[in-house]
């Protein structure tokens, strides 16, 4: 039997956070040019869209996250862990970062910058999440 305890409700509602987060990244990156060819303002609408729902599931990781740390024997831990909690904090914090820039910038050329670094920093967080939890 299979018991379903608050762990694996915050595990699952972290990971569907991180997916809809990154897994929309993704779909925006594939998008654009599609997008861009349609209208020159397509994409930041879409961009505009995306964040309606993309936003809170940020959130939604950002809660979970925090929630898990709390969850954690900080005794028990190794350093080399807490090494790699602290990457995967930081490689968080600047995929909402740069996704946030990209949405309060008129700049193309920022715009691809940012969106590009909120996708790879966003894969790489969840890479570094797989790494705490294997």
């Amino acid at each position: 039997m299979i018991d379903v305890d608050f762990g694996s409700v915050r595990m699952f509602l972290h990971i569907l956070g991180a997916s809809v987060w990154v897994g929309g990244l993704i779909l925006m990156a594939s998008l654009t040019p599609v997008l861009r060819r349609m209208s020159p303002e397509a994409p930041r609408r879409a961009a505009a869209q995306f964040g309606r729902l993309a936003w809170p599931f940020f959130g939604l990781v950002v809660v979970t996250g925090i929630w898990n740390v709390f969850e954690l024997n900080l005794d028990t831990v190794s350093s080399g862990y807490n090494a790699a909690l602290g990457i995967k904090l930081l490689l968080v914090a600047a995929s909402g970062g740069a996704a946030a820039v990209y949405l309060n910038t008129n700049t193309a050329a920022v715009r691809g910058i940012t969106g590009g670094l909120a996708l790879l920093t966003g894969l790489a967080a969840m890479y570094v999440g797989v790494l705490l939890v294997a």
